[in-house]
């Protein structure tokens, strides 16, 4: 499916800079993950500093994009595939925002492990693997929005419950390492606070595939089987 074209070509124009704004957004989004990331990683305080600044541009660019749909609404009046892709678009950028903030708080975590007095650098393995899988379901579903491929979100689907399984695992792990040591629990804990972060971005970047589904198929398939998703995508 593609956005229809119209016979006011300023309504076309409308309608794709609502797109391009999404995945500028999207862009600044999945910069601040790997920026978190690797602040967390390579101790680096200027860069967590820069995630947590960039936040403030993430929120402006979902108040810009919010306000633009709402004019979209009031001025053309969309109807049927359009109407489904300016509410779409409201919701991606409210995930988008909400991944921003996540970002963020593993930038503000990562400040406190290394600013503190704490036992030595925590095991990031876990983490690491996470912030690979759930950088790449961002990136498969902004690419999914940007060309209308609602196929997409069963392959996203499939490696959030990959990271579900690490976050679980990494929970026992840090449960371990605070049994066997109570000077580290405080490094501990602040691990297990960014994987719920890294948990979350999972949970929106699925949220942003399946909101594809219901562009182009007219299907709300959030909280539906992978058995139905793929019934709708074949009808």
């Amino acid at each position: 499916m593609v956005i229809a074209t119209h016979s006011f070509s300023k309504f076309d124009s409308e309608l794709e800079t609502l797109r391009s704004k999404v995945l500028e957004m999207g862009g600044i989004v999945e910069e601040q993950i790997k920026n978190a990331i690797t602040a967390l990683v390579d101790a680096d305080s200027k860069l967590a500093r820069i995630v947590i600044d960039t936040d403030v541009k993430v929120n402006s660019l979902e108040k810009l994009i919010d306000e633009n749909c709402l004019l979209v609404l009031v001025k053309r009046s969309p109807a049927a595939g359009d109407l489904r892709f300016v509410s779409t678009v409201q919701k991606t950028i409210s995930d988008l925002e909400r991944i921003g903030d996540e970002s963020t708080k593993i930038a503000r975590a990562a400040l406190r492990i290394y600013e503190g007095d704490r036992m030595g650098k925590p095991s990031l393995s876990d983490i690491k693997s996470m912030a690979k899988l759930v950088s790449g379901m961002l990136h498969e579903s902004l690419d999914s929005f940007a060309r209308l491929d609602p196929e997409v979100s069963l392959e996203v689907r499939k490696e959030d419950e990959e990271v579900d399984e690490i976050y679980q695992s990494c929970m026992r792990t840090q449960l371990t390492f605070m049994l066997e040591d109570p000077r580290v629990i405080s490094t501990s804990l602040e691990v297990i606070y960014i994987a719920k972060a890294l948990e979350r971005i999972g949970d929106h970047s699925e949220n942003i595939a399946e909101y594809v589904v219901y562009i182009v198929k007219g299907a709300d398939v959030r909280h539906s089987s992978n058995k139905d998703i793929k019934k709708e995508l074949k009808s």
